[in-house]
Parts: C-alpha cells; structure tokens; sequence
C-alpha cells in the first residue's frame, strides 16, 4: 500500500505541476502564451504519461472523484479510498508549491491575484458562468470521464490503449470546460489551488468537490449496469 500511496502522491503532483502549472506559467506569457488550447494539451498529457508510469503500481487515479468512481463501480476496495484521496490531496498541494516555488521567482507575480489556475463559478468563472453552468458542467463531463476510463481500462477493451484514450479524453473536458470553471473534474486539482489563493477560492472549493464525486460516482453505476455480462 505505501507503494499505491506513493505513487498517488508523485502521480497527481505531476498532474498540477504540468496542468495548473502550464496555465500559471505559460498560458498568458506574451506572443509565446500557450493559451487554453496548450493548457487542455498539458492536463491531458500529464495523465497519459503517468498512466503508463505508475498505472501497473496504483491504477494511476491522481484523482479523489476517479477513486470514488472506480470504487462505485466495484473496481476499488473501500479500504483504499481514504488513503488514496489523502495521497492525492497532499500530491496536489505539492504540486502546487513548486509551481508557486517558480512563479514568485518573477517580481511582479501576484499569487492571489493571478487566480493562481484556481476554480471557480459567477465572477471568478473565466467565461462569468453561473453556480448552475458550473454545477452542470462538472457533474456531467465527470460523469464521461469516468466512463472512459472505465471503458478503456475494461478487460474486454483492447490492451495497452486505455493511457491514450483517457489523457485524449481529459484534453477533450478541457477543451470543452475552462471557460465554464477552469476545469477542475479534480478535487484535489481543485483543492491544491484554492489552498494558496485563498478567500473566493476556498469559499467556491465544495462545488469542486460535490460535482465530480457526484459525477463520478453515478459513472460508476452506470458503467456496472452497461457492462453486466448476460
């Protein structure tokens, strides 16, 4: 088990360093910036590439609403799920230091003010979208994220793919989602930002966790339904 956890942890520091941090340091940079088309990229290809690191060590989730999800659908002990979504939480604030590490080392970055990758809905949504919009859009790209990955990592889906269809999957929810929320389908994403912005960011954090896990959890039904063997 402290190999599983170690892996969480490495794994979804990975996912913030490359995600959150692409979008603090490079989306906005000028004539050079990324935009949110390279931050979709970013998250994507964070857990592409550590699903083939640590995959065959943990089941590389990096995420508490994957965990809970897998956990809904009978794939996952339910003696795993708090250790896992602490190693997560802690990966993800990890994460996010070193990104805060990087960026402070610019005189003029504002941590607070720069929003910091953070998510959030009404004034603090990218886009101005609603409590509603951002409720909605959680829940149901969660909901298809979860189903993906219980698709692709099916024992009857074609082997040694499911890294590729899962990190094509979440650029595709990023691409769709920033300017609702800034995407989280992450609660520990969610919550490794908010820590370090504080005020709003902590104040609008529940949704970024009650959306994805209720998301996540009712892929996981679905999918055991979907997948019943006659």
């Amino acid at each position: 088990m402290i190999r599983k956890l170690s892996a969480e942890l490495l794994g979804t520091a990975w996912l913030v360093l490359g995600g959150c941090g692409s979008a603090v340091l490079a989306a906005g940079f000028p004539d050079l910036g990324i935009a949110f088309v390279g931050v979709s990229l970013a998250f994507g290809l964070t857990v592409l590439t550590m699903a083939f690191a640590i995959g065959h060590i943990s089941g590389c989730h990096l995420n508490p609403a994957v965990t809970l999800g897998l956990w809904s659908a009978g794939k996952v002990p339910s003696s795993d799920v708090l250790p896992y979504i602490v190693a997560q939480v802690a990966g993800a604030t990890l994460g996010a230091l070193v990104i805060a590490a990087i960026a402070t080392g610019k005189a003029d970055f504002n941590l607070v003010q720069s929003g910091f990758a953070a998510n959030g809905f009404g004034e603090h949504s990218p886009g101005g979208y609603s409590l509603q919009a951002a409720m909605v859009c959680e829940v149901v790209l969660t909901f298809f994220f979860l189903m993906i990955i219980l698709g692709a990592t099916d024992e009857r889906a074609p082997a040694g793919f499911a890294p590729i269809a899962i990190g094509l999957g979440l650029t595709l929810i990023h691409l769709i989602s920033i300017p609702v929320t800034n995407t989280s389908v992450n609660p520990a994403r969610s919550t490794s930002q908010a820590i370090f912005v504080g005020g709003w960011a902590m104040e609008q954090l529940w949704l970024f966790w009650v959306a994805p896990i209720a998301g996540a959890i009712l892929a996981g039904i679905v999918h055991r339904w979907l997948s019943a063997k006659p």
